[in-house]
């Protein structure tokens, strides 16, 4: 039964999402299609240009994303103490890069004066806009609507370019949240369609690790300038942050996280195992997690019952069923 969006987001108990958007009738409209052969992987970099103009506007940030044939994965982060901080005229304008916004809005960035009723009548819109401004819903809605208009457009139809609801997994704590972008990070080599992570296109660990490249070759300023490789800015890492729910970083190493990925992704590929140590990454000891926890953890993230995902809770609800199922 769908449930109600009020009930899968609310910002007091985690500020962290796992968003999916799939195509119509699970057809390959952003990839190569298996039966008339026809390739639309030019639409994939759409989803990932409109990715960067939308993290550019809302107070929403990208900590990991993947764009797969069929589908693609966001995880999240809302940001509701930056969007409390921008004044009024910034919250216009971010607003006024996507909609024309009421004729009121209209008005007064073009510096009519108003009278007190319809400053008043201002003030209301504009706590609505800001509003907006943290809404995942209007961020989803923002990036499918303008991708489906383009994909419709370069078809010459109209109708249906997702289905009809995106769906949202809350995250609520550090191993939900890790877990989760592992999971879409490693989407493309469970996929069969990448041998590692520099080869997952259209994913946010390719452009980490090309970032992390750059930056030590000392050359990421050229890479930024380039309109061919705009990408959407990413979370960043920070093994002092102190809580994963109150600053817009997360609280590890980038270079653990990228050890973390690879040795899951080792995990899932069994022709990779031999020949490779499967040293057990650094960020599992933190977390307290052995090696068999983790595994399950991360094929947990794609059950479609899972609204809430709270790692720890998971844990102890498969263990239990585990233990149960062996005594009887």
């Amino acid at each position: 039964m769908t449930r109600p969006r009020s009930q899968l987001i609310s910002l007091e108990a985690t500020p962290y999402y796992h968003c999916i958007s799939r195509c119509v009738r699970r057809s390959f409209l952003c990839g190569k299609d298996r039966f008339t052969g026809k390739s639309f992987d030019h639409r994939k970099p759409w989803l990932v240009e409109r990715m960067s103009l939308l993290t550019d506007i809302f107070a929403i940030d990208i900590a990991a994303y993947a764009v797969m044939s069929n589908h693609y994965h966001l995880v999240l982060h809302v940001d509701t103490t930056k969007a409390a901080a921008w004044t009024d005229e910034e919250v216009l304008q971010r607003w006024t890069r996507l909609f024309k916004g009421p004729a009121l809005v209209q008005r007064h960035l073009a510096g009519a004066s108003l009278h007190e009723a319809e400053k008043h009548q201002l003030q209301q819109l504009i706590g609505s806009i800001r509003e907006k401004l943290t809404s995942i819903s209007k961020f989803m809605s923002c990036m499918n609507y303008h991708i489906a208009r383009m994909a419709n457009a370069e078809d010459g139809c109209k109708g249906r370019f997702w289905e009809g609801r995106f769906r949202s997994q809350a995250l609520l704590d550090e191993i939900a949240l890790l877990s989760c972008m592992t999971y879409v990070d490693l989407n493309p080599v469970r996929a069969g369609i990448a041998e590692n992570l520099e080869e997952s296109d259209f994913t946010s660990i390719q452009d980490r690790i090309k970032q992390l490249q750059l930056y030590q070759k000392g050359d990421q300023i050229a890479e930024s300038k380039s309109p061919r490789n705009r990408k959407p800015k990413l979370m960043s890492f920070n093994a002092n942050a102190q809580q994963f729910d109150e600053r817009p970083e997360i609280p590890y190493k980038l270079k653990d996280y990228l050890q973390l990925a690879d040795w899951t992704g080792r995990l899932v590929r069994s022709d990779k195992k031999s020949g490779i140590p499967l040293n057990t990454p650094r960020i599992l000891s933190t977390l307290g997690l052995s090696e068999e926890q983790w595994q399950v953890l991360t094929l947990q993230v794609q059950k479609q019952s899972i609204a809430m995902f709270h790692g720890l809770e998971r844990l102890a609800q498969l263990e239990k069923k585990a233990t149960n199922y062996k005594a009887a």
